[in-house]
């Protein structure tokens, strides 16, 4: 690696070695093949949370390119990410909001202050890593709590998906036929279509729908008049925050969830690249925090580096870090299109209900993954208590307050893990389990 802020990204042809390194780039034409790759890989979600939340997708898509460039430059071109909506934020919005999960949000100023004052308290966690380094947040999240943490994401949204679809019949059964056509992809596809399965699946159920209401007569039918009547260009949404110290309180834990999600993907891409990347780990920190507080101001959701793109460069070998922003120019020009903002209003709600069944089940079982993947003792009873308590705690939306000071179910189970783990670590290990 150079001394320098950026790499120099050093030519590779690919004959040479598979792997093409995060300071290395192939032929130009490949590397815009590779960033539209990675456009379409972070798409779903990135749609997706801005639509359970109420948010302007279009807008979230614009600022995640703002936010992938921000971070790009804050870790010197060295760590290879993309950063998009995360879910993270959607059950705290939903109730900071009271967001009724159709249509636009009409509140989302209000977790708007919350989300910059995440971003702010996020990007102090990265400036004290940067002088300290990361071993106290390893010590303070292990496993068994960022397990249970992720885990507990999904769980907690779980009511808000299940909720979103059972207005009438018709839309329960698009739901689930929905499940299936993203299970379809997920199980009888390969490659690269079997990895963009939350976007096909997503496709394939909007045309089966669109025979069914347009064609059919059956349920409520698709307007596709709002995309006639769109422009092809034209700017973006922005909203402007209001700074509520209750919402305020509310978010500012997710931050702690953000930190822990953070470092398991330079964990991971440390891992996949063979290129230790803990010396940039504040300065991803404070990347992500800025972007979220520049996406907050503008009127977007919280953002986050993004696994779907970690899990392209897994299949691809391809970890060159220009491709990313490259990907996120790509974004910035979508954004600027409100016909393709209107294509994503189309969708209906009984099949962006069923995807959420799929994206809510597969964040739960992602924190049970880190617990396999790390090897986490249950018949340890501390690793026992932590999980068990915490997931009751965040599925069970379980509330704190205290005075002007609120928690909702992620918040309690965020903060109810570490301090849980942190109090039994001092006591004896037990061996036999409950």
């Amino acid at each position: 690696m150079s001394d320098s802020w950026f790499p120099r990204w050093r030519a590779q042809t690919g004959a040479a070695k598979s792997v093409v390194a995060p300071d290395e780039r192939l032929a130009w034409p490949q590397m815009f093949a590779m960033g539209v790759q990675h456009v379409v890989a972070m798409f779903g979600s990135t749609v997706l949370a801005p639509l359970l939340m109420g948010f302007d997708p279009n807008l979230c898509i614009f600022m995640s390119g703002i936010g992938t460039l921000l971070f790009f430059v804050v870790v010197g071109g060295r760590v290879p990410s993309y950063l998009g909506s995360s879910f993270a934020f959607i059950g705290l919005v939903i109730a900071v909001t009271g967001y009724g999960g159709h249509g636009p949000n009409t509140n989302i100023p209000l977790a708007l202050g919350g989300i910059i004052a995440c971003g702010v308290v996020y990007a102090l966690i990265g400036v004290l890593v940067s002088v300290i380094g990361t071993k106290w947040i390893e010590t303070l999240m292990p496993p068994v709590v960022t397990g249970a943490i992720v885990c507990v994401i999904g769980l907690n949204l779980a009511p808000i998906a299940v909720k979103g679809v059972s207005a009438t019949q018709f839309d329960s059964w698009m739901a689930l036929v929905t499940v299936l056509c993203v299970g379809g992809v997920a199980v009888f596809t390969r490659g690269m279509l079997q990895r963009l399965l939350i976007l096909v699946g997503l496709m394939i159920a909007y045309a089966i729908y669109a025979v069914v209401t347009n064609g059919m007569g059956l349920g409520k039918p698709i307007d596709f008049s709002i995309v006639a009547n769109a422009a092809w260009f034209g700017m973006p949404k922005f909203s402007a925050p209001v700074f509520d110290p209750h919402a305020m309180t509310l978010l500012v834990p997710i931050a702690v969830i953000l930190v822990a999600e953070n470092l398991g993907h330079i964990k991971a891409v440390s891992a996949m690249t063979g290129h230790n990347l803990d010396r940039y780990v504040g300065r991803a920190f404070i990347g992500d925090g800025l972007a979220t507080i520049v996406s907050g101001f503008a009127g977007g959701t919280g953002v986050t580096t993004y696994a779907e793109n970690i899990g392209v460069m897994a299949v691809t070998k391809i970890y060159s870090t220009l491709v990313f922003a490259i990907a996120a120019v790509i974004a910035l020009v979508l954004g600027f299109s409100p016909k393709f903002g209107a294509v994503i209003q189309t969708i209906p709600g009984p099949v962006l209900g069923g995807v959420s069944i799929v994206v809510f089940g597969l964040i739960a079982v992602t924190g049970a993954r880190i617990w396999v993947v790390n090897k986490v003792d249950f018949s340890d009873n501390r690793n026992l208590i932590v999980a068990a308590v915490t997931l009751v705690l965040g599925a069970g939306d379980f509330s704190l307050k205290l005075g002007g000071f609120g928690l909702g179910g992620i918040g309690t189970a965020t903060f109810g893990a570490i301090i849980l783990y942190a109090l039994l670590r001092r006591k004896p290990a037990q061996q036999a389990a409950l």
